[in-house]
């Protein structure tokens, strides 16, 4: 082999070890919880079913939105929070008439994320368990998912996924408006 491939070449297979190792650490790491929430890999392909839920894509949204009552509108993405505050370190847009639960789709949740949760879905559902929740955030990401598996272990009976959220919604020409989370207490 010439000098110079071999020069090329060494580099590289040194690499490879370190590689591996970083495989083989991120193929260990559980992608669900042992409650059966996603907890890793929050944006990858998701399912085209979810117990307790109602999929939905645009169309079937806007007809939901036209009823009366209509549905309440929950996105679930993510915002950092940091020392007690939401870091507001990029805009955010969401279908309009949303409420922003932030963080709530995470697959393991502190308790004062948890109440957070469940105090804004019985203020925004008057505490009725029926009324009907739509729960998203983008195109093949899991939070929305949690979210909506979360709020039917809480006993939230009429629950709807618009699995694949902004995206779609953006997608077919519809508007958006700018987000803000809900203030968390």
């Amino acid at each position: 082999m010439p000098r110079a491939r071999r020069c090329l070449l060494r580099p590289a297979l040194a690499a490879l070890p370190l590689c591996l190792v970083l495989s083989a650490a991120h193929a260990e790491s559980p992608l669900f919880s042992a409650d059966g929430y996603r907890i890793n890999l929050y944006r990858s392909p998701t399912p085209d079913s979810l117990q307790g839920a109602t999929i939905v894509d645009t169309p079937a949204l806007q007809t939901l939105l036209s009823q009366m009552p209509p549905p309440v509108l929950i996105d679930v993405y993510r915002r950092q929070w940091l020392q007690g505050q939401f870091i507001e370190d990029q805009p955010h847009e969401n279908l309009p008439g949303s409420h922003w639960l932030a963080n709530t789709g995470d697959g393991e949740l502190t308790p004062d994320w948890q109440g957070y949760f469940a105090r804004n879905l019985k203020a925004l559902t008057a505490g009725d368990p029926a009324r009907p929740l739509v729960f998203y955030c983008r195109a093949d990401c899991w939070l929305s998912w949690n979210a909506v598996k979360r709020a039917s272990a809480m006993g939230y009976k009429t629950l709807y996924w618009y699995r694949d959220g902004l995206d779609a919604w953006q997608a077919a020409g519809l508007a958006v408006t700018p987000a803000r989370p809900e203030p968390f207490p």
